[in-house]
């Protein structure tokens, strides 16, 4: 494989965990942290779909959706807790980083491969979450949705790498846990790395069109 000119990350479930937020108040959430925490993605995804749908007007940035579906999810699962919802919402600006992340990136660096962040969370939620995660000078962009002003898996989306690095679309490997999003990214063009860390059903033909990988390790090899 050729090697390419900057590897691009997907933040949310990609190079932060997010199951480390609930998982943080899983005793006062209940038995059940682990659904909420599943619905509470799944309503969050909903969210940014419907709002890119309905067009520019009705845009909302990720961190209102991000709190607009908590306090959603949290009714459906009947915790009426203010001060709990507040330190899971809060919680969501403190990911941990998955432990093969740094090493990683950190690998990378070295290679003079370049690092950059693609994301539908805000500027300000995208440099909390890397100060807090521990990733601070491992990564040389975080490039969010908000420049455009639409939600991943829009093209205009993938654009603000290739504007930004001045590159064809193969010579970025675009990295990304969440299937939809490395179909977005294969669509443009990107050399596609889906992080498949569960196991999960192959969807989208991503099977034959990306490359699965079940974590950071091996990714340095395989794009130098």
């Amino acid at each position: 494989m050729a090697s390419v000119d900057v590897a691009v990350f997907d933040a949310y479930g990609t190079l932060l965990d997010l199951n480390s937020a609930v998982a943080r108040h899983a005793e006062r959430v209940g038995p059940d942290w682990e659904r909420l925490n599943t619905d509470w993605r799944t309503k969050q995804t909903e969210y940014i779909w419907v709002r890119s749908l309905a067009g520019p007007a009705q845009h909302r940035d990720f961190a209102v959706l991000t709190e607009e579906s908590l306090r959603y999810v949290a009714k459906r699962h009947g915790i009426e807790d203010q001060a709990l919802i507040a330190d899971l919402h809060g919680a969501y600006g403190d990911l941990a980083a998955y432990s093969d992340a740094a090493p990683m990136l950190r690998e990378l660096r070295e290679r003079g491969i370049g690092r950059a962040i693609l994301s539908n969370g805000t500027p300000a939620m995208l440099d909390q979450n890397v100060r807090a995660a521990g990733l601070t000078g491992l990564l040389d962009d975080l490039l969010s949705v908000e420049a455009v002003g639409v939600y991943k898996p829009d093209p205009r989306v993938y654009r603000l790498v290739t504007e930004r690095y001045k590159v064809q679309p193969q010579r970025v490997a675009f990295l990304s846990s969440n299937p939809w999003d490395a179909f977005g990214a294969m669509c443009f063009g990107f050399r596609v790395f889906w992080v498949n860390r569960r196991g999960l059903p192959v969807e989208y033909g991503l099977d034959r069109t990306a490359t699965v990988i079940t974590g950071f390790a091996e990714l340095p090899d395989l794009l130098t």
